[in-house]
């Protein structure tokens, strides 16, 4: 039986490794792991937490990124605070720019742009550097 998720995977392109790291550690605050000695140029891991949980980089290939996909994962957060405070620091990271700073951002305070309606809770959506779609949610 299934009983949760161990990692997902999203990718990036070749040689930005450093900007996943600046993104996922830095602004979303996952922790980053060890990955296999044999794959450390080409992959990057980080917690989700004390979950067990993962999220895993790896790179893709240039038709990975010329259409926005809907696909995405959803990261749960623990409180309604700390999705309010983790909006405010992906909006100021989209805000600030650079090369690690998100495409698009839902701003704080506005209305999200995914779906609205009572069955969905309360929530936002970012894409990341690379253009991987992100929701986080109660």
């Amino acid at each position: 039986m299934i009983t949760g998720l161990h990692h997902i995977n999203l990718v990036v392109p070749p040689e930005t490794l450093h900007l996943a790291e600046e993104f996922y550690s830095g602004t979303l605050g996952l922790t980053p792991r060890a990955v296999p000695q044999l794959q450390r140029e080409t992959l990057a891991w980080f917690d989700i937490g004390t979950s067990g949980q993962q999220v895993h980089i790896a790179f893709g290939k240039p038709e990975d990124f010329t259409t926005p996909s809907s696909r995405h994962p959803c990261f749960r957060v623990g409180s309604e605070e700390e999705l309010v405070k983790l909006r405010q620091k992906v909006w100021e990271h989209f805000e600030r720019g650079g090369e690690s700073a998100p495409q698009q951002a839902d701003g704080p305070g506005e209305k999200n742009s995914g779906a609205v309606g009572v069955e969905y809770p309360t929530r936002f959506f970012a894409r990341d550097f690379a253009g991987n779609r992100l929701e986080f949610s109660l």
